[in-house]
């Protein structure tokens, strides 16, 4: 690693919306670079997980250290591939932390995209340098004129600089290798200054430990060393450093400017903080200032199926969690489910992945409570006040949602989305998002056929089912980006879901009052159908406090016992119907009804367009 000075080494991203093809430009530049072998099986290699060589998607950014010969030089070039879905979008900011540049992909045939727009505005708020760069120019209704024009005028970047390749054929990616080394800049570190390392991701290894990724802003370090965390200023002995090509290889050194990892006998999760800053012992330095926390857009509560399981399931979610930031971690206790977490996730996608990869991972099977997000209460009532020592509470579990007596006003998230859609579907997008409460801030047309809306919905509005609905009115076309953009005072109520009288909690939600209803017909019609029959009658009512504004009936098993009455006197037929009528109400004061637990999810997800 010794011969590659700063000046040679180059730090870059790959960046672009979903399915613009940063996972196959990846493939191509290993090849070229040859660090993996030229053969038809390289498809998305730095895409490792389970999880998204089943979905087709990044999950995870991955990094890969490059060589590269240009002009009689011997280039470092170390590349990270980002995801492009907005879940996923903390990766990404972390991920440009460790950079100089970016490579933007846009795709030839769909254009600049939602995720696009937000992903170059992160890279420009870091001051990267931005290489733009054309894919998929071998499809046959490719159009990189078009996309051009688009890059001009939203990115304010010449079209001369556009690079046009085809990732999947190879076409011109020899290109951007070329420009990233020209384009971007080298880091701006010290190797004679002490060593300065940032923490930009993290895995937990069975028998290693901790394999935490740093990039080094100063410094060098090598095995034997003895590091210092900042974060939680213990004390390690360094067994192994390495770069990442994409698999593990071991190095004697690894230099300032330098990405790679390191392994220092970190055994407990909570040592490997992202963010943190390492440094050699008794050479202190000033740390590095880190990151953001991630701010969660959706929780929701997990259970283990079984108590028995609670520890197994606290360690591999600690392990995971190690791996995925962005996740925040509440306990939490439910009457009916037991000892659980409250989970903070960026969005139902990421919700779905996180169980998804607890299961594959870890082989832990869970119960997960309906998704909810972090609401906000103004409390007017003293007691109340002196008891949280605050005058605004956030509420991220309906159970614990305060009364209306004591709060003088409730306050929902909202989002600032960004639709990007062909001009033919703006009439039904505009009606759906009017459905959903939004309001509309901003609409320009980027080309001739395409538009931009800009409008800010209520968080609760979108995290369900919103992006579903959108691809099913635009056919599939349009794309939808968003940031978070505050509270807002909002009427909302808290509906309890009532089986034979008695709340179930887990079931209760927070909902806006003019949706009341729609959502608890919805809630009634889906549980009517997941629970199963019993001997008796069971009353399924959706209210808000005391007033039922919903119901559905689970129709009891009758017995037909009139089967041995052939005829004779109706006194009798009476008396038996009377008798059976008795049993099945002292049936109903003693039955204990119960939801499956495997209902929970498919019961949990409400159809608000019914």
């Amino acid at each position: 690693m010794s011969v590659f000075p700063v000046e040679n080494i180059r730090n870059f991203s790959i960046i672009a919306h979903v399915d613009h093809g940063k996972s196959t430009l990846a493939d191509r530049l290993l090849e070229i670079t040859g660090t993996i072998a030229k053969t038809d099986q390289n498809k998305q290699v730095l895409d490792k997980l389970q999880v998204e060589r089943e979905r087709g998607i990044t999950v995870k950014a991955q990094t890969a250290s490059l060589f590269y010969s240009y002009e009689g030089m011997n280039y470092l070039l170390n590349l990270i591939d980002t995801p492009g879905h907005v879940d996923f979008s903390y990766e990404v900011s972390r991920s440009l932390s460790a950079c100089q540049g970016v490579i933007l992909v846009v795709d030839a045939n769909e254009g600049i995209q939602a995720q696009t727009m937000a992903n170059f505005y992160l890279a420009f708020e870091a001051q990267l340098a931005i290489i733009p760069v054309i894919n998929k120019i071998d499809l046959k209704n490719a159009d990189p004129e078009r996309v051009e024009k688009q890059i001009e005028k939203l990115f304010d970047i010449s079209k001369d600089e556009c690079i046009r390749i085809s990732a999947k054929l190879g076409t011109n990616v020899e290109k951007v290798l070329q420009e990233v080394i020209e384009k971007v800049p080298p880091p701006s570190v010290n190797i004679s200054d002490p060593l300065k390392a940032l923490v930009f991701d993290s895995t937990f290894d069975h028998y290693r430990g901790v394999i935490a990724n740093i990039a080094l802003f100063g410094g060098e370090v090598q095995k034997g060393h003895k590091i210092v965390s900042a974060y939680t200023r213990k004390t390690y002995e360094v067994n192994e450093v390495g770069i990442l090509t994409p698999n593990e290889q071991p190095t004697h050194k690894l230099y300032a400017g330098q990405v790679g990892y390191l392994i220092a006998g970190m055994k407990e999760v909570t040592e490997a903080q992202i963010g943190d800053t390492l440094y050699l012992h008794k050479q202190p330095v000033e740390p590095l200032p880190g990151f953001k926390s991630a701010k969660p857009m959706v929780f929701a509560g997990m259970y283990p199926v079984d108590q028995s399981e609670y520890n197994n399931l606290k360690s591999a979610i600690e392990k995971l969690t190690l791996n995925d930031s962005s996740v925040t971690i509440h306990r939490d206790n439910s009457l009916a489910l037991g000892a659980g977490w409250r989970l903070g996730f960026l969005g139902l996608l990421h919700l779905e992945v996180f169980n998804q990869r607890l299961e594959q991972e870890y082989n832990a099977s869970v119960i997960l409570t309906a998704p909810t997000v972090p609401y906000k209460a103004v409390l007017s009532s003293a007691k109340l006040i002196k008891e949280y020592g605050k005058e605004e509470i956030t509420v991220i579990n309906p159970a614990e949602f305060p009364d209306k007596s004591s709060v003088s006003e409730y306050l929902e998230p909202t989002i600032l989305g960004t639709i990007i859609t062909p001009d033919d579907f703006i009439g039904k997008i505009i009606t759906l998002c009017q459905t959903r409460r939004a309001v509309q801030k901003d609409m320009m047309y980027i080309d001739e056929h395409r538009v931009m809306l800009k409008y800010i919905f209520p968080l609760n509005e979108i995290v369900v089912d919103f992006y579903d609905a959108l691809k099913s009115v635009s056919s599939g076309y349009a794309s939808f980006d968003y940031e978070d953009a505050g509270y807002q005072a909002a009427d909302l109520v808290k509906m309890d879901i009532l089986l034979n009288g008695n709340s179930v909690e887990e079931l209760g939600t927070v909902v806006h009052k003019d949706k009341a209803y729609a959502v608890g017909k919805a809630m009634c019609e889906r549980l009517k159908d997941a629970i199963p029959r019993q001997l008796f009658e069971i009353a399924i009512q959706a209210a808000l406090g005391s007033k039922v504004i919903a119901r559905e009936t689970v129709k009891a098993y009758r017995k037909n016992v009139l089967a041995k009455c052939y005829g004779g006197d109706i006194t009798r037929k009476m008396k038996l119907l009377k008798r059976q009528a008795e049993g099945k109400k002292k049936m109903r004061k003693i039955g204990n009804v119960e939801v499956p637990k495997d209902a929970f999810i498919s019961v949990l997800k409400r159809q608000s367009e019914k």
